[in-house]
């Protein structure tokens, strides 16, 4: 029961992370979640006995298989040479350079132990490297090889610590044993991999001429496939389960044409299920590595044999030349590529350096360390394991902490850096990478802009007098999605100019409803009590709205409460009237259409006068206000009985002639050469998903 309490607990950290990350954007979820599993030790003494072996299983299969699955084949092979090289002779240099390094700055480390601790430091995070290649102009051979690089290195520097941890143990090391089996269990876990990946592959495809369709088995079985695999090959055939579930990955989709014509429905289901075992998983592993933190770190902290502020030099220090051979590499390699292609980009110690510090560490890390026996054979403590858990711990926070603070700082953006912990990675943002420089080319923003942007003329096209509600509903919709797409895409630290519009003209709008309000009362058409009512909802409204152009858009927690006060009466009205049939009171309903009225007529005062058409506000926040006003009215001409039958069929229709102007803007796009084929495919699937999701709806 504990370990499910546990469990249970660490996935609601999970989701309180990433609801903490909406609103503390400058650091990557990854970081607040260490941050909550280190208060999870620390305050609640939550503790769990990790093992190497299903750690391993658990997270590092799946995640690694689903890396290879997502990865752009085509820049796979042609970088195939370049990508091996990587990911075994780099991880080779780190691990005897900074090896040596160690050993030299800890001389009662063993030298075994050195080469064993850089090993496991050597990998490093394929969405990190994703997430730079969006915010800087890498190279596209070069960002693809990073993070091809990416996908097979966690088992080149986990071998080489298992190695080294051996030969401490042992006292006896072998170079050509060690070599020999190193190629067995690289080798033999490639072909493992795709061997098995070919059967399993096989396997689906015979169920399907069976008659066997199921979406939810397949999708299934395509979870499994990669626990089975890494099992098999790292247990029974003693090779490395890592490579093979990498090599699986990659392959998964050999025959995926065939797969989707058979069960169109079986892709969708498969994604969205990987993506919600990525995002479990990806949280998982950061909380994890927070509650380890304790664990590595207190015997140093407390042990007097060794200052802890020489042991946080040390992990300066290490960082610092770990970080150097990696950018040496990669200054080398961009030569190598410019003296072999004259039109290749001209080597830069900028983005080579980038490329280091993009180049964080994780959990697989230290979990490998933490795996470091207590004892050798003789009965002896292993020398220095607490320094080297204390160093790997270290390590990993501070290449964290360097990417968030540096990398914005350097390429003067600042989106919060993406790592493994984040939400669920898009997967196409490496092929996007790949594509040509374009200036016709849209991005997928600007794409998904023009696509809501015909559904809405298309909608205004069918606004008749008979259905204003619905129509304008559905426009006031896509008018939020508009809104979020220019929120997405400004990462400034001031204030958008939008939203400065947007408060600006909603201001002239609150005190065009206040003005028409007065005239109510003063021409005896409202109560008392509903004047004095409506009167406080709009001034807290007001309020509020001064409040976000001081705190850049952000409300204080007593604006947001006496929002609350004030919105939750008026909002519990409506709900009655649609969700319980209760009727609203004439008044009410009267008072509400005034004051729209007054609301729309003072915004187009203003934005008619001289020196406010002169300012030129953004016309989408001009559009949105308009029809969010034109959406009161209409409200409150409608009936206040419960929405009729006739209203949800028109919504249904309006809703299926919005998504058809979608897909026609998608075909345009395409033939005009705006966006890719790939980005066609995702804004379709978009699209697909809204869709399902307003016929599932229909079915509640």
């Amino acid at each position: 029961m504990q370990l499910v309490e546990a469990v249970l607990l660490l996935i609601s950290l999970v989701i309180v992370s990433n609801v903490i990350s909406h609103y503390l954007v400058v650091v990557p979820v990854s970081l607040i979640q260490v941050a909550l599993g280190l208060g999870a030790a620390l305050f609640f003494k939550l503790s769990l006995d990790m093992q190497t072996d299903w750690f391993m299983l658990l997270f590092t299969a799946p995640l690694l298989y689903n890396d290879g699955r997502r990865f752009p084949k085509r820049e796979l092979w042609q970088l195939r040479g370049a990508i091996v090289g990587n990911a075994i002779f780099l991880v080779f240099i780190i691990t005897f350079l900074g090896g040596f390094f160690l050993h030299w700055l800890v001389p009662a480390m063993p030298l075994a132990a050195s080469f064993a601790l850089a090993a496991i430091l050597a990998p490093t995070d394929p969405i990190a490297v994703q997430s730079l290649a969006s915010r800087v102009h890498l190279p596209a051979g070069l960002m693809h090889l990073i993070a091809g690089e990416s996908l097979i290195n966690d088992a080149s520097g986990l071998i080489g610590f298992k190695y080294g941890i051996a030969a401490v143990m042992t006292g006896t090391f072998i170079w050509t044993q060690a070599i020999g089996d190193f190629f067995y269990i690289a080798v033999v876990g490639a072909l493992a991999g795709a061997l098995l990946m070919g059967i399993i592959n096989l396997v689906r495809l015979w169920l399907l001429q069976q008659g066997i369709n199921d979406t939810i088995l397949h999708a299934v079985l395509q979870l499994i496939t990669p626990f089975l695999i890494y099992l098999l090959v790292d247990d029974v055939i003693g090779a490395s389960g890592v490579i093979a579930v990498v090599v699986a990955g990659l392959l998964t989709n050999a025959s995926g044409n065939r797969f989707i014509s058979a069960l169109p429905e079986l892709r969708i289901v498969t994604e969205k299920t990987w993506d919600i075992v990525v995002y479990v998983l990806n949280g998982l592993i950061f909380i994890l590595l927070g509650l380890e933190l304790p664990v590595a770190m207190h015997a140093t902290i407390e042990s007097r044999a060794v200052s802890t502020w020489q042991a946080l030099l040390d992990v300066v220090l290490v960082y610092l030349v770990m970080l150097a051979i990696r950018v040496g590499w990669t200054y080398g390699y961009m030569w190598v590529t410019a003296w072999h292609q004259p039109n290749a980009d001209r080597p830069s110690v900028y983005l080579a350096l980038l490329n280091g510090i993009a180049g964080v560490r994780g959990a697989i890390s230290l979990v490998g360390v933490l795996a470091v026996p207590v004892l050798l054979p003789s009965g002896a403590p292993f020398p220095e394991r607490s320094l080297m858990l204390f160093i790997a711990a270290g390590y990993i926070v501070l290449s964290m902490i360097v990417a968030t603070w540096v990398l914005p700082v350097m390429t003067k953006n600042r989106a919060p850096l993406r790592l493994r912990g984040s939400a669920v990675e898009d997967a196409g943002d490496v092929e996007d990478a790949a594509q040509p420089a374009d200036v016709r080319l849209m991005t997928h923003a600007q794409a998904q802009r023009v696509l809501y942007q015909s559904a809405v003329r298309k909608l205004e096209s069918e606004r008749r007098e008979t259905n204003q509600k619905p129509v304008l509903d559905l426009i006031d919709e896509y008018q939020h999605l508009l809104r979020r797409l220019e929120l997405q895409e400004d990462d400034s630290d001031d204030l958008p100019p939008f939203i400065q519009d947007e408060i600006a003209l909603r201001a002239v709008g609150v005190a065009g409803e206040l003005a028409a309000l007065e005239q109510l009362f003063e021409a005896n058409q409202v109560s008392e009590p509903l004047y004095q009512k409506t009167k406080r909802r709009l001034h807290t409204r007001e309020r509020s709205l001064t409040a976000m152009a001081q705190n850049h858009g952000h409300l204080n927690l007593s604006d947001i409460v006496d929002r609350a006060k004030a919105a939750i009466p008026h909002w519990w009205h409506k709900v009655a009237a649609e969700r319980f049939g209760r009727t609203l009171n004439g008044e009410r309903l009267a008072v509400e259409k005034a004051i729209a009225k007054g609301g729309l007529k003072a915004l187009s005062e203003y934005l008619r006068q001289p020196e406010h058409r002169a300012r030129q506000f953004n016309r989408q926040v001009i559009y949105a206000l308009i029809v969010q006003y034109r959406n009161r009215i209409a409200t409150a001409k409608a009936s206040a009985k419960q929405k009729s039958l006739q209203y949800e069929q028109e919504m249904a229709r309006l809703r299926t002639l919005a998504l058809a102007a979608e897909r026609a803007a998608i075909h345009d796009l395409l033939e005009q050469g705006y966006i890719t084929v790939a980005m066609a495919q995702r804004l379709s699937q978009s699209v697909n998903y809204t869709e399902n999701a307003a016929a599932l709806a229909t079915l509640e």
